[in-house]
């Protein structure tokens, strides 16, 4: 038994099995040509981001359209980060947004035959694949303490050195086997590391899936592979599961670019062939006329639970992510007359290398669209279990009515232009909340908003006219009686003759029931008004009348 061998044993006792045992284990996949293997793979150390909504997004429809697999992977080595709980609110947060994995962790339980997917749960995959590795002479126990790799940067900063463990900063890194054999007897800490050939010197190349050849420093760093904790680091984890679970694409954020000559290194290391990469660009947003990257820290909306908790639909938000993803998606929405994400055809090639600027307004306008195309009982159970997590006012009134609510949301849906007032479920009470008496009578306590151009006692006589409109008929009968009221006030039924001559007239017709709108409504814009009189019905419609009247 060679050296190499002796510290393998030493290390790694109790590792039993081999890779060729694990490739047996997890064998290629049986899968269509060009089915494509996808992961995401958060940490559970806090809330959904709305970049890793985007990457679970991109990654789940990139597997599932090329008839592939989706899989969810919880990278939880980091433990002094994690967040207990936060693995089934990234699950659930995924699933409200429709993306489920085909494979993968689950708080219940593991599903797929390539687990296990959370890497705490798969220590002895890493360790028999880095006893490997030492058999090789490709690793090895390094024993530097903190206070150690604190010197060796100050030695590299006065000599304006790269900073890294490599080469002759590589302290343990040719330890003889004696004095490693005698330092782990003696239970000195120890990490593993990777014992890297690369040359920084040197350039090497890779082909990204969305930014084409990129060509970057040769790895040379004997990166850190297993900590002192028993359990990998991120560039070791990544690469064993990536290749054990095979994957095809790793779909992951562009600050792993510089990274990336690391795992491709560790790949070549181990003969694996490396897995494609696809580095998706940052959604950004703009700070005192400078780009910069949506913040955790600084930025409401860089949390999904933004989204939710203002009451976007969730469709709304993964519409709005893939027009980012590819640019054509826009003008397939318009040329369709949808927005089916499973009927447009997404591709990763098509993807923008830059990194879009978040934009609100664009999303608002996705949302209303999809809100107001709702069917009404579909819109009327997501507002109710919207207002009912989070509105408890607007929840006790659709529970004590809900038929009256559902006749409110149903205003102009049947249009052949719908209208489209609502851009998330939290616009919709404060917007309807005129329609309830004691809201709208707040209002006419605090003032009415008339317009200026006529008397008290010009409007006291116009409302009290409007008094006899007729209810229960249609809407042209109803607004012939508009025309009346305006005609007898001094008001132009016709447009052209109010713009030919305006100071013959009081105003327009449309400022004769704009009078009728703010007494009952409480202000100048509301949905059609004939609907609304019919739903406060004649009774409420006559009290406002009066109120308005004082």
């Amino acid at each position: 038994m060679d050296h190499n061998e002796e510290l393998a044993e030493l290390l790694f006792p109790e590792i039993k099995e081999t890779i060729a045992d694990l490739e047996q284990r997890f064998p290629l996949r049986n899968l269509p040509e060009g089915a494509q293997v996808t992961r995401f793979a958060p940490s559970p150390t806090g809330f959904l981001h709305t970049g890793s909504l985007f990457t679970a997004m991109v990654s789940s429809t990139y597997a599932k359209q090329s008839g592939g697999v989706y899989c969810f992977r919880l990278e939880d080595t980091d433990t002094k980060r994690t967040i207990e709980g936060s693995d089934r609110d990234l699950i659930d947060q995924l699933a409200y947004f429709g993306i489920v994995a085909d494979e993968g962790y689950f708080p219940e339980g593991d599903r797929g035959a390539y687990g296990p997917y959370r890497q705490s749960d798969r220590a002895s995959i890493y360790k028999t694949v880095i006893k490997e590795l030492i058999r090789q002479g490709r690793a090895y126990p390094d024993f530097c303490t903190p206070e150690d790799l604190d010197a060796i940067r100050k030695i590299q900063e006065e000599r304006k050195d790269l900073p890294g463990y490599y080469g002759v900063y590589a302290r343990d890194r040719n330890l003889s086997y004696e004095e490693r054999v005698e330092r782990i007897q003696k239970g000195t800490p120890w990490v593993i590391r990777f014992k890297s050939f690369g040359d920084h010197e040197k350039k090497t190349k890779f082909t990204d899936l969305i930014r084409g050849e990129i060509e970057l420093q040769e790895n040379d760093t004997d990166v850190v592979i297993l900590k002192s904790d028993g359990l990998p680091t991120y560039h070791f984890a990544h690469v064993v599961d990536d290749h054990f679970m095979r994957t095809t694409c790793v779909t992951r954020g562009e600050e792993w670019i510089p990274s990336t000559p690391i795992h491709l290194d560790l790949f070549r290391a181990l003969g694996w062939k490396p897995t494609k990469y696809a580095h998706l660009p940052s959604i950004m947003k703009l700070d005192n006329g400078n780009k910069r990257k949506l913040s955790k820290r600084k930025d409401p909306e860089a949390a999904v639970s933004y989204f939710l908790d203002a009451g976007y639909p969730p469709e709304a938000l993964k519409v709005y992510l893939m027009s980012i993803a590819n640019s054509s998606f826009e003008e397939w929405t318009i040329a369709n007359k949808s927005f089916d994400l499973n009927a447009f055809k997404f591709s990763i090639k098509k993807m923008s290398a830059d990194g879009a600027l978040f934009d609100m307004d664009k999303l608002n306008y996705f949302a209303r669209e999809i809100i107001a195309k709702m069917p009404l009982e579909e819109e009327f159970a997501l507002v109710r279990e919207y207002a009912q997590a989070h509105e408890p006012a607007f929840f006790a009134r659709i529970e004590e009515n809900p038929n009256y609510v559902k006749k409110i949301l149903n205003i102009g849906k049947q249009d052949k232009n719908p209208r489209k007032d609502y851009a998330k479920y939290s616009d919709i009470y404060p917007l309807i909340s005129f329609f309830y008496a004691d809201e709208y009578d707040k209002v006419a306590e605090a003032g009415l908003p008339w317009n200026g151009k006529l008397s008290h006692e010009e409007i006291v006589a116009i409302l009290e006219a409007f008094k006899s409109m007729p209810f229960g008929t249609d809407e042209n009968t109803w607004f012939s009686f508009i025309k009346e009221v305006g005609a007898a006030h001094r008001f132009a039924i016709s447009n052209k003759d109010y713009k030919a001559n305006p100071e013959a007239y009081a105003g327009s017709l449309s400022d004769c029931a704009e009078l009728l709108r703010i007494a009952v409504v409480g202000r100048a814009q509301s949905p059609n008004l004939h609907e609304v009189l019919e739903i406060l019905g004649q009774a409420e419609v006559l009290r406002r009348l009066e109120k308005a009247k004082r």
